[in-house]
């Protein structure tokens, strides 16, 4: 598998990831609610996923890659920084200048009338989901698909409460169960284009890897810290959240250390 060109291998490696939006989104059909308590714990358990797959699978190959490349850790752990500033701030000015609504918070960036709730609802799993399959795609780019198993198994995982959630609060919001679940899977579909294109990067200008993992990287926690924490936090289960993401973040540590 690893003898496929890179596009394919970043492309296919964010595809599998996207199982786990269907199976979160299609429990829809047999779960027609959740307790606040039970989904702050699933969101942010899935949240220390993603910090763990962060720093294992993005921000440290990328400070190895930046050592062997340029002789210097130093070098490399600045590369690498900008590039997470980078991914970092980019999220930022998309979140700031693209409409969208968050299902606890409310509307968030310009208001445009012309826009129902339903796309505000899914220009947000975009914003949300496309940095995830970004961080798959150069995973699997950089490393082969081996080398991503860990990465991708993890972003997979933490899927299936974020597809769950999604599907079920727009079925709380008075969409049927199998709009809430196209929708849903709809959420997981754009991560084969971020995989594609962070894939992309990776093979067009490998020179700068160390610093597109770190770019991935600083995507995935404006995410974290910007989004799922503070969702997870306003409904008075800040202990349950944290111990989930805590939780979280331990599962994708073993994950890494058995087939990373």
């Amino acid at each position: 598998m690893d003898d496929f060109h890179p596009i394919v291998l970043g492309t296919f490696a964010s595809s599998l990831a996207t199982i786990g939006t269907a199976l979160g989104a299609g429990a829809v059909f047999f779960i027609r609610r959740l307790e606040p308590r039970v989904e702050d714990m699933l969101l942010s358990s899935a949240a220390g996923i993603m910090l763990a797959a962060t720093f294992f699978s993005l921000l440290m190959p990328g400070m190895e890659r930046g050592s062997e490349q340029f002789g210097s850790e130093s070098l490399a752990a600045l590369v690498v920084i900008g590039g997470l500033l980078a991914g970092a701030v980019l999220l930022w000015l998309i979140h700031r200048f693209a409409p969208h609504e968050h299902f606890i918070k409310g509307p968030e960036g310009p208001r445009d009338p012309r826009l129902g709730r339903i796309w505000l609802f899914v220009i947000a799993i975009t914003l949300h989901n496309f940095p995830e399959g970004m961080a798959v795609g150069v995973g699997a780019a950089a490393g082969g698909f081996s080398g991503s198993a860990a990465l991708t198994l993890g972003i997979g995982l933490q899927n299936i409460p974020e597809g769950l959630a999604v599907a079920v609060s727009l079925l709380a919001v008075g969409y049927s169960r199998a709009h809430a679940f196209w929708i849903g899977l709809l959420s997981g579909l754009v991560m084969p284009l971020g995989g594609l294109l962070g894939s992309a990067a990776v093979w067009l200008a490998e020179p700068l890897l160390p610093a597109i993992l770190g770019f991935a990287a600083g995507a995935m926690l404006f995410i974290i810290s910007d989004e799922i924490i503070p969702e997870t936090h306003r409904r008075g289960f800040e202990t349950a959240a944290t111990f989930s993401l805590i939780g979280g973040f331990a599962v994708m540590m073993l994950i890494e250390a058995t087939i990373g």
